[in-house]
């Protein structure tokens, strides 16, 4: 018995002996294992008129099939230029391998972009918000799949990404392209998590085309807006033009709102939809969903409303159209805010303009910017200065003339200038 506790002991020291320093056995059949995973790869060069270096090495994959097998991968490194030396390229390759030879490697699935589209369709794009899945598809459509669906989702590198956008800038605006890389940001991500071999793209490193002049947003002055409400005697528009004008509700908000939404007892409206081409689907982001307050005006046309104009339908949609359903915003417009706007001779713009004018009339009136924040539901009140705030009539030339005054006296009362600013 002791002689067998003690061959078993030395079969113990020999095992561990034959382990190196680095954690890899040396000998017997095992110490491939471990060590057949570690490698450095090959370096070379190719091309003479601007020869570049290149790295090959082989990594394990799991076909489609499941079963695992080793391929051979080939990578560009750089040119000459950025890697003159081979020691260069050498730690170049080392960024490649570093994911093979980590402790904690497992083979990866491979498939290309289109491939993988198939099933984020299927598994993710599905759980998306209607207009969402419908903007994705156009990107899907139009550029991702034409430009990226034949390659591998490992082959989408950073430059790859970089290459895509130079190519989206000769017909898209920046804001465009940014939503087009969100959604190849979303495909990569779910491929990443998935457990399939493909790099991260970093949008913020990526040089994106400057935005051009952009046309100022359309929005209505106060008198034009109180015309617009006095020439609308249709319901249930004439109430609806109130209620975005009053409030500054965004317009598939607004038509998304329920009998339920409006408290009277303590002049709320709240916002919990919002309309898409006669659906229901939650509000543009989280801090979209809030409570307005109910001026007195507002509530007692809303009043007036609900009594003599609306019509119970199944949702409780406080402005259903015939069918009971939520009115498409782009309906509304071209068929009866724009012809209202035709006879005042005000040029033609959508429903958007009254939320612009709402926000101009608050900070124009003496609010302060985190009041409008709060009333717009903005998340980030840059969106509301930058981008809601038009100071409306002569309120912007008054302070600059009061500023003159103060520069430059002559001509005018210096004495009642300086007062406004003391």
């Amino acid at each position: 018995m002791a002689e067998a506790e003690t061959r078993t002991v030395l079969q113990g020291i020999r095992t561990v002996s034959s382990i190196d320093r680095g954690g890899q056995q040396i000998g017997g059949r095992e110490d491939n294992l471990s060590r057949r995973r570690y490698q450095k790869g090959q370096i070379f060069k190719r091309g003479k008129r601007e020869p570049k270096w290149f790295g090959s090495f082989r990594e394990d994959i799991v076909d489609s099939n499941g079963n695992i097998r080793r391929v051979r991968r080939t990578v560009k490194l750089g040119t000459l230029v950025e890697l003159p030396t081979r020691k260069l390229a050498r730690r170049r390759m080392d960024q490649y391998l570093a994911r093979i030879n980590a402790p904690g490697y497992r083979p990866g699935r491979v498939a290309t972009v289109a491939e993988f589209v198939s099933l984020w369709r299927e598994h993710v794009l599905a759980h998306r918000k209607p207009s969402t899945a419908k903007a994705a598809e156009s990107h899907l459509k139009l550029h991702l799949l034409p430009h990226l669906g034949s390659l591998r989702l490992d082959e989408v590198d950073q430059e790859t990404a970089q290459r895509f956008v130079s190519v989206l800038a000769r017909s898209l605006s920046r804001h465009s392209i940014r939503n087009v890389l969100g959604t190849l940001g979303s495909i990569l991500h779910a491929a990443r998590s998935w457990g399939y071999i493909c790099f991260t793209m970093v949008v913020s490193e990526l040089a994106i085309p400057c935005e051009h002049q952009r046309r100022a947003p359309r929005f209505f002055s106060a008198e034009h807006a109180r015309t617009i409400l006095a020439e609308c005697r249709e319901e249930p528009f004439r109430t609806m033009f109130a209620v975005a004008a009053m409030t500054g509700i965004r317009p598939g908000e607004l038509c998304a709102l329920q009998v339920e939404d409006i408290d009277f007892n303590g002049k709320r409206i709240f916002v919990r939809n919002s309309a898409w081409y006669g659906r229901l689907q939650t509000p543009k982001t989280p801090s979209s969903a809030g409570v307005l307050p109910m001026p007195e005006p507002l509530e007692a046309r809303l009043k007036g409303y609900l009594a003599s104009s609306w019509r119970p339908n199944e949702l409780r949609l406080l402005f259903p159209n015939r069918k009971g359903r939520p009115y498409s915003a782009n309906n509304i417009v071209q068929r009866k805010l724009w012809p209202i706007l035709d006879k005042l001779g005000i040029p033609r713009c959508g429903l958007h303009a009254f939320r612009h004018t709402h926000s101009s009339l608050l900070l124009d009136i003496g609010a302060p910017a985190t009041v409008a924040q709060a009333q717009l539901r903005h998340a980030d009140p840059r969106i509301t200065l930058g981008t809601y705030s038009h100071v409306i009539g002569d309120s912007q030339r008054k302070a600059v003339e009061r500023i003159a005054a103060i520069l430059e006296p002559n001509g005018v009362n210096f004495e009642e200038s300086t007062q406004l600013v003391q």
